[in-house]
């Protein structure tokens, strides 16, 4: 059973995939088991001294996320606008439900529960959806 609005928080090796309706929620972790852990740059070495992003990692996620039909991406740094760019060149179905990408630092899952909350609050109003009460939101 999928939800309505799920909330990705992603760095390079974790996610969290928080998928929620009103007043029940789900939380799934997928760890990067198989990526580098630390890359050291070497000198007269060509290249970035980064990796590349792991693509099954990112489909693992892609899987947690389910059938949600709001997702906001979340995470401290690239890794989100990463997997975002992987879901727009691979999961285009899914890349058209993403309806935000944010900042977000190492929230508690509690916190990160609330931010989601908050966020798809402020959306669904925008887009003029009922709310729990039955009131329907300007458009």
């Amino acid at each position: 059973m999928s939800f309505q609005h799920a909330i990705v928080w992603l760095d390079h090796h974790e996610a969290r995939v928080i998928d929620f309706a009103v007043d029940e929620h789900r939380l799934t972790t997928v760890h990067d088991e198989n990526g580098p852990r630390q890359l050291h740059r070497k000198a007269s070495v060509i290249g970035t001294g980064k990796a590349a992003p792991n693509k099954q990692f990112f489909d693992d996620v892609v899987h947690a996320i389910g059938d949600a039909r709001e997702i906001l991406i979340t995470g401290p740094g690239t890794a989100k606008t990463e997997f975002q760019r992987l879901l727009t060149n691979r999961h285009a179905p899914v890349a058209k439900r993403v309806v935000g990408v944010e900042t977000l630092d190492h929230p508690s899952d509690s916190e990160l529960l609330q931010f989601g909350r908050q966020y798809f609050k402020r959306v669904d109003a925008l887009l003029g959806v009922r709310t729990p009460n039955g009131l329907q939101a300007d458009r």
